[in-house]
Formats: structure tokens, C-alpha cells, sequence
């Protein structure tokens, strides 16, 4: 079983990036990093993404999604498989022993039906004990926060003005 399991979750901003503020300390360690985003496929536009050669064989990040947003309320056959790929991933890179495993937007996956919770749970139960797992993403089921060892809630507590994303900061 994983060694500590960090939930990320809430309507603020921040999740990821703490998840890449603490992917960024381990390869700094010289630690092995896997990452695996959900429902995101841009990869020319994300900065975590364009990043990996910089870092080097430390980091690796793969992202299953397309390129545009996902219908919550009604995703796609399309989004579906990628997400099932996407675990499939997940599961491939846990084998591999990292210091931390990030599933970056696995809990919006889970709440939009993309995939079971039952299944990322017994992932999550896979994980080699030398692992740390993060677990990211808006609409974080029950299940999901009881089986982490820490669940955090992201809120924003002042916003002077409707955040759309900035290059640099939040993508």
C-alpha cells in the first residue's frame, strides 16, 4: 500500500500546482517522479508538460485527454476511453516505484463518470509502499476522501477579478 495519499479537492485554484510544487521538491531530491493527467491533452500549452526534458528521466508526465474541455455533464465515449488509457497508465507507472505518483484531475474523472471510484481506489490500494501518491481535482467523491491519508480543501477566499487561467501560473 502507498506510503502517504495527499487529496487535492475544491472550487479554488492551486491544485496542481501543488501537486507540481511537490513534484518539483522530489526531482530536486533526485527522486522519480510519474505523473499522469486526466482529461488534459495539451500538451504544447502546459507548462508541467513542456518542462520534462529540462527536468530530466526523474520526471515523466503523460497526459490523456483531447484537446478541448470535457462536458461534466455529459462526457464522451472519446473522454471515457482516454480516461480508461489514462488509469491503465497509472497503474503501468505505479509498478515502477516512484517516489510520488501524481494523478492530476483523477477526482473530477471519477465524479463525471469517466471512471469507476472502486477501480482508482484498488489502484490507489496497488501502490507500492516507497510510493507517495497525489490525487487532484474538483468534485472529490466520498469514497475517494476517506481513502486518502490527507484531504485537503482548496477555496478561494477573495478574487478581485474572474480568473480565466494565466500562462506561467496556472497552466
Amino acid at each position: 500500500m502507498a506510503n502517504n495519499i495527499y487529496l487535492w479537492t475544491g472550487p479554488g485554484w492551486g491544485k496542481s500546482t501543488s501537486a507540481f510544487g511537490a513534484a518539483l521538491r522530489a526531482v530536486g531530491h533526485g527522486k522519480k517522479v510519474e505523473i499522469i493527467q486526466f482529461m488534459k491533452g495539451r500538451k504544447d500549452k502546459i507548462g508541467e508538460y513542456r518542462i520534462r526534458k529540462k527536468l530530466g528521466p526523474k520526471y515523466n508526465i503523460e497526459q490523456f485527454g483531447r484537446e478541448g474541455f470535457v462536458n461534466l455533464k455529459k462526457p464522451t465515449e472519446k473522454d471515457k476511453q482516454l480516461a480508461e488509457k489514462g488509469l491503465e497508465a497509472a497503474r503501468k507507472a505505479a509498478k515502477k516505484k516512484p517516489f510520488l505518483l501524481v494523478l492530476d484531475e483523477i477526482n473530477v474523472a471519477v465524479a463525471a463518470g469517466l471512471l469507476e471510484e472502486k477501480e482508482v481506489i484498488d489502484l490507489v490500494d496497488s501502490v507500492p509502499k516507497e510510493t507517495h501518491v497525489y490525487l487532484t481535482g474538483r468534485r472529490a467523491t466520498k469514497g475517494m476522501i476517506n481513502r486518502a491519508d490527507y484531504a485537503n480543501e482548496i477555496k478561494m477566499l477573495k478574487g478581485k477579478k474572474k480568473l480565466k487561467g494565466e500562462k506561467g501560473i496556472d497552466y
